[in-house]
């Protein structure tokens, strides 16, 4: 009988292997199959988390499925698709700040502030150069502001202290934040000129990035079951 361990590993390389599939795709690019890879990546990172969790928080799966839906909305071209792409990827950044707050328990306020401040001026900024259309005005301060607070909270608790549950989330937001820039780049400021390098770097970061916070919430589980 297949033992879980074995399940586990099983479709950790099924999503690696989805994974290259879908950068892949991107770097050509094909649609078809970027329509296919593009969603299983929350999709397996879903069915990983409910083997593998002991609690099974219904807030991961509300994470990713909200991730599955941003990125069916970001593979079309236009506007309109951009605006749902926005508003499906604020709520998902909102689920994901709820479940970290959940997990890091932050005692000392003032290390916070100290980081957050300055991730805030970086992305105003770079939301004041760019040209964000009238209907996603609103959303992307808000998306700007939550970004803020997810940097701020993953560098002050680990800089407080460096265990590797808080060594995982840095990294995982870390990553968040390079693929938030990233978006930014190719959505706002390279619109005319559209990069081929971006799509998959994008989803490089975005595939490292989850599949990191994957592993922090699982090492967290298990730092609270010791």
């Amino acid at each position: 009988m297949i033992n879980k361990k074995s399940i586990v590993r099983l479709f950790v390389i099924i999503y690696f292997i989805n994974a290259l599939i879908e950068v892949v795709a991107e770097s050509i690019p094909c649609k078809p199959i970027i329509y296919v890879s593009k969603p299983l990546i929350p999709f397996l990172l879903m069915v990983l988390f409910f083997y593998n969790s002991t609690k099974k928080d219904l807030m991961f799966f509300l994470v990713m499925s909200f991730s599955l839906i941003t990125n069916l909305l970001f593979i079309p071209n236009s506007q309109e698709s951009l605006f749902y792409g926005v508003i499906s990827f604020t709520i998902h950044r909102i689920f994901l700040l709820i479940l970290i707050f959940k997990i890091v328990k932050t005692k000392d306020f003032v290390p916070f502030i100290l980081a957050t401040i300055p991730l805030g001026f970086i992305f105003f900024y770079l939301f004041a150069a760019s040209d964000v259309p009238e209907n996603s005005y609103y959303l992307i301060v808000f998306h700007n502001f939550m970004a803020a607070i997810l940097g701020g909270i993953a560098i002050s608790n680990y800089v407080m202290s460096d265990t590797k549950q808080n060594s995982l989330l840095l990294i995982s937001v870390l990553l968040f934040l390079g693929l938030q820039l990233v978006i930014y780049i190719e959505k706002y400021y390279l619109v005319d000129s559209h990069s081929i390098l971006l799509r998959p770097l994008a989803m490089t970061l975005n595939i490292l990035a989850f599949y990191t916070f994957y592993e922090f919430v699982i090492s967290s589980e298990k730092l609270d079951n010791d």
